[in-house]
């Protein structure tokens, strides 16, 4: 199997309420479309730096993230690359840092970053330890699924619609048996 050259990434803590929105909504994507064999699609939870491997040599890449901005919890913004890096990098502070700045600031300094990221954020109502999502962060995996289809059609990939879709694997989400 060749190397993927488009990536669909959704990071998060599915133990920190919204903050599982990345994971989400590309287990979502993933249960509704199918994608050519050269496009990966992964939850790769809280990476930090460790993203920069995720998405070296990449040609695209999307990322989808609970994002902090002044908006209402759902809202949905999508960042590109150059405004993610226009920022300065932050003092690791949480679990959750080094976080998507850093780790493509580090894929820059390589000279292994993709020449195309778009960030799928959603505003999270909260991040406080425990599983599930607020109604409002919710409602909004439709429409960032669609965002996910649309970043990636701009990019050339044709996303096929699975009939039936399949169930999404929210594992975090089934009670315990």
């Amino acid at each position: 199997m060749s190397s993927p050259r488009i990536a669909v990434i959704g990071i998060g803590n599915v133990l920190t309420g919204d903050d599982a929105v990345g994971p989400h909504v590309v287990r979502v994507f993933e249960a509704r479309y199918a994608v050519p064999h050269d496009v990966q699609v992964m939850d790769a939870g809280t990476p930090g730096y460790d993203l920069t491997a995720f998405i070296a040599g990449l040609e695209a890449l999307v990322l989808v993230d609970a994002v902090k901005a002044k908006a209402p919890p759902g809202t949905l913004r999508v960042y590109d690359k150059e405004e993610l890096l226009k920022k300065a990098p932050l003092l690791a502070m949480s679990p959750h840092e080094p976080g998507v700045r850093e780790a493509l600031m580090n894929a820059e300094f390589m000279g292994v970053s993709p020449r195309i990221v778009k960030l799928v954020g959603v505003v999270p109502a909260s991040v406080a330890t425990g599983i599930g999502l607020s109604a409002e962060v919710r409602a909004a995996i439709p429409a960032a699924v669609a965002q996910v289809a649309k970043e990636l059609g701009a990019v050339g990939v044709v996303v096929t619609e699975r009939v039936p879709p399949v169930e999404p694997d929210l594992w975090w989400e089934k009670p315990r048996s």
